[in-house]
Order: structure tokens, then C-alpha cells, then sequence
């Protein structure tokens, strides 16, 4: 899911690069604050580049804009309720990494409510969210922001985030990738990254891949249903903030489908 179900951003951050944002199909606020990139090189490079991010590439970019984010937000210490929870939630889930990585999970103290995953592993859901929701729609959320990273979404999502930059006319050297870029560059990619938007093909395998990873566990996949029930009442009767993504009613009667049908 990449479009945040917003409230209000707090601790505004100059920069980040994320893996899948929590596109809960709602309203889409990015964080604010970004620096632009050094021009170094013609925008046209960073295009090239932007379209063959290797596996290996989009992980390093992962590894230091997940930091750059962290450095800029503050995060939930390990014994705080909002660590506690978030780590209660999840520990059903029996996830000690994914896509090859360890798993780490943290919590922003904004208001935000929204989530992302990233490639590498990084996985930050914001206070907002959790004050939002149940534990069951957490671990719904956080199944679907793996979703994308699994079948390849965020890789892309990293694409266009690097085509961006480059639109902007403040391109990058195509080689050494990650290593060319400063801590606010890092961030404001990072930044395009979370704002980019899933298709409704992407969200809805999301959504599929994020109940199978319940029902693998044998966990309630209600909290899907439940999720996009709430996520319909913020976005209001007829209302899809954006035409790319399956409607929040849409999405809750495929799972519940689902669920009548698997029992």
C-alpha cells in the first residue's frame, strides 16, 4: 500500500528512500523537508540508471536511506509501548527476515499513519498507524508492505523514485549509485520513493499475498477487512483518492471472499 492514510506529519524529514510505503489506498501525504541532489551529471544518466537498479543496488540504497530516515525521525525506544506492541504484533507472523534479510521492524513517534518496507529489511510503522488500528490490522498492514517487496513492486518503486531525481535535472554519477549520494540526497530519494504510487494490480496482490502469509500462520485475516472498512470511513462515501488503486470497499469484499471461501 504506498498512499498514507494521513492525519497530520510531525518531525517533517529531509530525507528518505523506502522500500514498500503503506499505500493504504487512502490519502497520500510524503514527509516534507527534502534537500535537492548536487548536479553532477546530466539527468539523462541518472534515466539509464534509474531503469537497471540492480538487486544489489537497490538494497545498498535501502540499507543507507533507511538510516538517513532513522537518523531523522525519532524512534520508539526497544521498551517503549509502541516497540512492545509492534514487536507482539508481529512475533505471530514468525518473520525473522524476508526477501533474504533480517528483519527490522521500528516505530517513527509521528502522527502520520502510514508504514513502509524496504528491501533490505527495514520495515518502520509510525505511531499514527498504531494508534489507528488493532493488532490484527497491524500485522494485515505490515503483511502487505512485505507483499510489495516480495513480488517486486518496491524495486520498481526505487526505479521511478531514481527516474525523478532525474526529471528534476539534478542527476547523480550512473556508477557507484548509493556511494554518490549525500545523506539529504539519500532522504529526498527516499522521500519520492514513499510517494510513489502502487497500480490497483499491485495493491490487490499485496492485499492476497498479505492473506496468505496469515492464513499460513493460522492468524485471523479479519483484520484486513477491518483495515480497508476504516480506511473507506476516512476516505468518505464514492471516494477513491486515487483511480490507480482498488477502492477501500472493493478491497475489504475481496478478502472477505476469500475468507468465506477458505473458511
Amino acid at each position: 500500500m504506498r498512499s498514507p492514510l494521513q492525519e497530520k506529519s510531525v518531525n517533517p524529514v529531509p530525507a528518505l528512500l523506502a522500500g514498500s510505503v503503506l499505500a493504504l489506498s487512502a490519502l497520500t501525504a510524503p514527509l516534507t523537508g527534502a534537500t535537492d541532489l548536487r548536479g553532477l551529471a546530466d539527468s539523462a544518466g541518472l534515466a539509464i540508471k534509474a531503469a537497471t537498479l540492480s538487486d544489489a543496488e537497490v538494497i545498498d540504497l535501502a540499507d543507507k536511506s533507511c538510516a538517513a530516515l532513522d537518523q531523522s525521525n525519532k524512534i520508539a525506544a526497544p521498551g517503549s509501548k509502541y516497540a512492545k506492541r509492534l514487536a507482539a504484533a508481529l512475533k505471530p507472523l514468525k518473520l525473522s527476515q524476508f526477501n533474504g534479510k533480517r528483519l527490522d521492524a521500528k516505530v517513527y513517534l509521528v502522527t502520520d499513519v502510514n508504514a513502509f518496507a524496504m528491501d533490505n529489511g527495514c520495515i518502520r510503522v509510525f505511531a499514527g498507524l498504531m494508534d489507528a488500528l488493532n493488532d490484527d490490522e497491524i500485522r494485515a498492514v505490515v503483511g502487505h508492505e512485505i507483499g510489495h517487496v516480495l513480488l517486486g513492486h518496491t524495486k520498481k518503486s526505487m526505479q521511478t523514485a531514481f527516474s525523478l531525481q532525474a526529471a528534476r535535472g539534478a542527476a547523480t554519477a550512473v556508477s557507484g549509485t548509493a556511494a554518490t549520494l549525500s545523506q539529504s540526497e539519500l532522504g529526498n530519494l527516499g522521500q519520492k520513493f514513499i510517494a510513489a504510487q502502487f497500480s490497483q494490480a499491485q495493491e490487490t496482490d499485496a492485499d492476497d499475498q498479505s492473506y496468505d502469509m496469515l492464513r499460513k500462520e493460522k492468524l485471523s485475516r479479519t483484520g484486513l477487512v477491518t483495515l480497508f472498512q476504516k480506511l473507506a470511513k476516512l476516505e468518505g462515501p464514492g471516494h477513491s483518492m486515487f483511480s490507480s488503486h482498488p477502492s477501500s470497499p472493493d478491497r475489504a469484499q475481496h478478502i472477505q471472499s476469500r475468507i468465506d471461501k477458505d473458511g
